[in-house]
């Protein structure tokens, strides 16, 4: 989805006046942030365009993640895709549920004494940015075909 129409579409929940008013910017702008850019002049680069050049330019997830914190998300980036020949989707599957045992381990054993530490705390966010990471690698392998070969082979009887 370009800017522009996450823009366009987040207006359907409140009104372009209402932002340009808060903003201090003209209620044209707003619209035109909704506009696909073109050399005829509709459309205006928009703040998430804008936002997008700036951690290009500073090669910084910060702000990323500054927005997600303030969003009361929690930011984590898609792995480079791994998928190779070869990659097995059981074994993959097996080291999901792996991983996800680890964390749980890891939240019984700092919960013993009915308190986390800042230090087990830590330790769980890593272990679950790491379980996240890990699945989101599995699942582009999933869209990318590469546990295709299973698939066809179990619908083979092979």
């Amino acid at each position: 989805m370009e800017s522009h129409e996450v823009l366009r579409n987040s207006f359907q929940h409140t009104s372009p006046k209402a932002i340009a008013a808060e903003l201090g910017v003209s209620l044209s702008l707003v619209y035109k942030w909704a506009q696909e850019q073109s050399d005829t002049g509709s459309g205006s680069r928009n703040p998430l365009d804008r936002l997008l050049e700036i951690i290009r330019l500073t090669g910084d997830v910060q702000i990323i993640e500054w927005l997600c914190q303030k969003s009361d998300g929690y930011f984590v980036r898609n792995p480079k895709s791994s998928c190779e020949e070869g990659f097995e989707v059981l074994p993959a599957t097996s080291e999901i549920v792996d991983q996800f045992s680890r964390l749980l381990r890891r939240i019984s054993e700092s919960a013993l004494d009915h308190s986390i530490t800042p230090d087990e705390a830590r330790t769980i966010r890593n272990s679950w940015d790491r379980l996240k990471c890990y699945a989101e690698g599995f699942v582009r392998c999933c869209e990318e075909g590469d546990f295709e070969a299973i698939e066809n082979a179990e619908k083979s009887g092979d």
